[in-house]
């Protein structure tokens, strides 16, 4: 079972895990995702919750919905490259702001960041 946060509503924290996983390319460009029953007792939440997060990423684009195959990743390169491009400026604003009050210029933080980079934080 899935630990989530209380601070947002479930269904969004269950289709960001799976769109990352579409992003990072664990769910490849095409393929079948498991049925919304599957999802639901892996995740541990009820169908409806699920089903309402699948529909959260077709939304977005990240997932087709075909009535004879089911619940397909989209074969969008371009739509997933850009979820992706998107999730990681929102990550990057979060973390910045996160570090307001400690009184580092861009130029400091932009340092740290390389430094930590070299130092094998980024592969």
């Amino acid at each position: 079972m899935v630990q989530f946060s209380t601070a947002r509503p479930i269904f969004q924290q269950i289709s960001e895990r799976i769109g990352a996983d579409i992003m990072t390319g664990a769910y490849p460009p095409g393929s079948k995702l498991p049925s919304v029953r599957d999802l639901a007792a892996t995740f541990g939440v009820n169908p409806n919750t699920m089903q309402r997060a699948l529909a959260d990423l077709e939304g977005q684009g990240l997932v087709d919905t075909y009535r004879t195959v089911g619940r397909t990743v989209t074969e969008d390169k371009a739509t997933i490259a850009h979820a992706k491009q998107n999730l990681v400026e929102q990550r990057v604003r979060e973390f910045i702001e996160s570090l307001q009050g400690f009184d580092y210029s861009p130029e400091d933080l932009t340092d740290i960041i390389r430094q930590s980079i070299k130092e094998g934080g980024v592969k």
